[in-house]
Order: C-alpha cells, then sequence, then structure tokens
C-alpha cells in the first residue's frame, strides 16, 4: 500500500486543506533540520514535506486517495505484482519527490501566510541555496537541500531609507496667538524620475494655530520633502517662532512682557502709566510708590491664553525703564540735595 500520507501528518483522511496545512506547519517547525539536531530529523521532515505536497494538491490527493502511493508513481496498487494497464488520472504523469521538493514545499506553505509569516521570518533569515556552497552554510544530506540558517531570530524587512528631516521657522504674531488662526506656508519640492531629472511641484501646508502655543511647538508633515526614486520623502517640520512685536515680549508661562518708560520724577513722586493690551485697550495704572529699576507690576488675566486651557489667560507684566535727566543745574542739585535724604 505504499506510505499512509494522512497517517504521517496526524489527520483524518476527510481532514480539510486548513486542517492539512496546519498539521504540516506544526510538524515542519519541529522537525526542520536546521532547528532539529536528531538522527534521522532530516529524512522525517522530507517525509512530511512529501505528504503536505500530496494531500494539498487537489489531484494528487485525488489519486492517492484511490489509488495510494504507487498510483501517484503511475503504477497501480496490485497484491499479485501482475501488469495492469491504468489509464485513470494520474498515470499521465510520474510524481517523484526528492529533496529539492522539500524546500519548494515548505516556501510554498509559509511564504504568503500572515498567520505564521512572523514564525518563518524568524527562521535567521531562512533561505534555500541551490547547486553551491556557501561558507558557515550547513548542507542537509545531498547538494539538491541546502538551508542557510544563522538561528531563530526575527528577521526585520529592510526599511526604506528616508531623507532627513526638514525644519522651516513659522513666524506667528502675537495677536494671532491670543486667539489662534489658519497659517498657511507654500513649499517648492523636486520630483525626480528613474533617470534622475525633476521637476518643482509646490504645496501649501496648513496650520490651525492653536490659542497659547509656545514658541517651540513642532507641527509635523510626514512626508511632503522631495519625491526621489527609492527614497521615502523627508519629513517636513514647522517650527513655531515668535514673530517680534513693537511692544511685547513673551516669557515662558506665556505672560507679555511690556516697557513703560516714566520719569525719575515720576518714578519718585507717582504717576499713572497707560499701558497697552493685547487687543488694542489702555489700562491706566497707578503708580504710587517708588519705583526702584527693579519694580514692576502686574496686570492679571491679559497675557496669552494657557496651551493646555486657552479659556484662561496668562499676565501681562509691566516693567519700567527710567529716564534720568541729561543734566541737573546747581540750583537743582542744591534743591535735591535739601530735599533727597542721604
Amino acid at each position: 500500500m505504499g506510505k499512509d500520507f494522512y497517517d504521517i501528518l496526524g489527520v483524518p483522511r476527510n481532514a480539510t486543506d486548513q486542517e492539512i496545512k496546519k498539521a504540516y506547519k506544526k510538524l515542519a517547525l519541529i522537525w526542520h533540520p536546521d532547528k532539529n539536531k536528531s538522527p534521522g530529523a532530516e529524512d522525517k521532515f522530507k517525509e512530511i514535506s512529501e505528504a503536505y505536497d500530496v494531500l494539498s494538491d487537489k489531484e494528487k490527493r485525488e489519486v492517492f486517495d484511490t489509488y495510494g502511493e504507487e498510483g501517484l508513481k503511475g503504477v497501480p496498487g496490485s497484491d499479485n505484482g501482475s501488469n495492469m494497464n491504468f489509464r485513470g488520472p494520474g498515470f499521465a504523469k510520474t510524481f517523484v519527490f526528492t529533496s529539492g521538493n522539500a524546500k519548494d514545499t515548505f516556501a510554498r506553505a509559509f511564504g504568503n501566510d500572515d498567520e505564521f509569516a512572523d514564525i518563518i521570518g524568524g527562521l535567521g533569515g531562512f533561505s534555500f541555496l541551490n547547486d553551491r556552497k556557501t561558507p558557515g552554510v550547513r548542507t542537509g544530506g545531498n547538494d539538491n537541500f541546502m538551508f542557510d540558517f544563522d538561528g531563530f531570530a526575527p528577521r526585520k524587512k529592510k526599511q526604506k531609507v528616508q531623507d532627513p528631516t526638514i525644519e522651516k521657522d513659522l513666524l506667528v504674531s502675537f495677536e494671532e496667538l491670543s486667539t489662534g488662526c489658519t497659517k498657511k506656508m507654500k513649499i517648492s519640492r523636486k520630483i525626480y524620475d528613474e533617470r534622475g531629472t525633476f521637476t518643482n511641484e509646490e504645496k501649501i501646508l496648513t496650520v490651525n494655530i492653536k490659542p497659547g502655543w509656545k514658541a517651540g511647538t513642532k507641527i509635523t508633515f510626514p512626508k511632503e520633502g522631495d519625491r526621489k526614486p527609492g527614497i521615502v520623502p523627508a519629513d517636513v517640520v514647522l517650527i513655531i517662532k515668535d514673530k517680534p512685536h513693537s511692544l511685547f515680549k513673551r516669557d515662558s508661562c506665556n505672560n507679555l512682557l511690556y516697557t513703560a518708560k516714566i520719569s525719575l520724577r515720576e518714578a519718585l513722586t507717582g504717576v499713572r502709566v497707560e499701558v497697552p493690551t493685547i487687543d488694542g485697550r489702555k489700562i491706566r495704572l497707578p503708580l504710587n510708590e517708588v519705583v526702584r529699576p527693579d519694580f514692576s507690576s502686574k496686570i492679571q488675566g491679559e497675557g496669552l491664553p494657557l496651551p493646555k486651557n486657552p479659556s484662561k489667560k496668562a499676565d501681562l507684566i509691566v516693567k519700567y525703564d527710567i529716564q534720568f535727566p541729561e543734566q541737573v543745574s546747581s540750583v537743582q542739585r542744591d534743591v535735591l540735595r535739601d530735599v533727597l535724604p542721604s
């Protein structure tokens, strides 16, 4: 009767294609000669590969089910050895299984299966080599069945090289940061063909600026750089930068900083200072104490919005630039000497 391929794979005769494939995969990983070093492992591996090759092929399986292993070789099964002439399916061609079929069977079973891709990808970069010797490669019993196998560490898919990231500053005014806005930036990139020639292409990048975004905030546009064959386009990164303002600066806490100029007399005797706001209003700030060079005032809630809570605003910090007189007359000097404490 010859070999019983169902018994070799450990499946019933009515097993589905999926059950046959699953059984083969399980056994192939156990008996693979580059994993299993026991004597006879390679023969066992070839035997289960032969069984799967037959049972996974509809035509071969039909012949095997009808005539057994001998039928696959074009020889009818017979108890008395008589020479019978069969013309049925399977006898027009002869199936001969060699070690070379085992590698094809193995690759066919695992190559396009997502479920086992990580397993087979992990056979140390498993690949079959035909009719050549390679240093460091262990071969099977004959030259038709050679393996390049360096262990079972997962093989990483080769990644394409990506062009370096392109960074560009995006100037944003305090007025825009106060309410949020939409900014557009035009970029120009090159589109290369296989011959190395290129054309220029322009593209508009749109950025929705959120209220209170801090300087240094980065907005990434993936793969918007030059297009080159075989190269992943660079990411384009826009970096928020404060647009210089005629009245204000800001600190790391989103407080707006304003410097008011006052005279020495005002610094000593008091004054009402008009302080502008980012939305165009004026706030009259009374100074009823001596203003020293390091003195500052705080107007709450008149700074920029807080990025994590845009409904709340930071403060407006007022610093003072005391204007000293260019010169003092002798009479003024005498008066000041009498009035000011020593």
